[in-house]
């Protein structure tokens, strides 16, 4: 296994920056400022506050400081929701096991989600297909997915071209076991590391495709603009790149997302 996660060069985003700690931290204010409003009005001589009333007062708060950090929307929302959420799920008095089991299986199949902002978005067979078009005929060529996630195009992909070199890289620990299990399972030769794809270089392959988030496609433009030799392709599912003209734009048949494409 190649876990390039813990490799002693990995570059880290920083820690603080991620919108979810981000939101982490506007939760808490939320919720203190909710407590000072309730005291303050207590000692005016007014009716402490409900549960229900608490959690609206800490969601709104909370979504206020959102707005004002300029986040993205949906995390106004979560925000606003989350508290009375945790308030009525509190009273139907589920197990405390129940709650550890949702947290460990979130925790391996997303991993660091919260600080890469790539969630896991599977693509399909057509996206598949459209890929398998735009590879270079003729001859051997090593290709690259990166957050493989379950490993369904880098499998499929290795089914169809024998003759190449498929690679998929996942950081979650439960994607990427699934994509090995999944390779050992059908006697496929295709490869699966776990670890952070900006430790790789992109030089060694001929075709990267990536699947990952709006937030994340800028950093991937520049690692592909300084390391892909000439006459390479970078594909993306679904994301555009901002600020770039992409060489290629296809419509997988079936409709779906848009596939683009940028010759190196």
């Amino acid at each position: 296994m190649s876990d390039l996660e813990n490799h002693p060069g990995a570059h880290r985003r920083p820690l603080l920056q991620a919108p979810a700690i981000q939101a982490l931290l506007l939760f808490v204010l939320g919720l203190v400022g909710a407590n000072v409003i309730d005291v303050l009005c207590q000692r005016a001589g007014l009716s402490p506050f409900s549960p229900l009333q608490t959690s609206l007062l800490h969601g709104a708060i909370a979504a206020l400081l959102a707005r004002l950090r300029r986040m993205a929307v949906w995390w106004w929302l979560i925000l606003l929701v989350f508290p009375l959420a945790a308030l009525l799920v509190g009273r139907l008095q589920l197990p405390p096991w129940l709650f550890l089991t949702v947290f460990l299986f979130m925790l391996v199949l997303f991993w660091s989600t919260f600080r890469s902002q790539v969630p896991f978005y599977p693509s399909g067979r057509s996206a598949w297909d459209a890929v398998a078009a735009l590879l270079p005929q003729g001859r051997a060529i090593r290709f690259m997915d990166i957050g493989s996630g379950l490993g369904g195009a880098v499998l499929d992909l290795s089914h169809r071209r024998p003759e190449s070199e498929f690679t998929g890289i996942e950081i979650a620990p439960l994607p990427w076991l699934v994509s090995r299990l999944r390779a050992a399972l059908t006697g496929n030769r295709c490869r699966f590391v776990r670890g952070d794809y900006l430790l790789l270089d992109f030089a060694e392959y001929d075709v990267v495709f990536a699947y990952l988030s709006p937030a994340a496609m800028l950093a991937l433009w520049h690692k592909a603009r300084a390391e892909m030799r000439p006459g390479t392709l970078l594909l993306s599912y679904e994301f555009h790149i901002p600020g770039t003209t992409p060489d290629l734009v296809i419509q997988p048949e079936g409709g779906g997302p848009v596939l683009h494409g940028w010759r190196m």
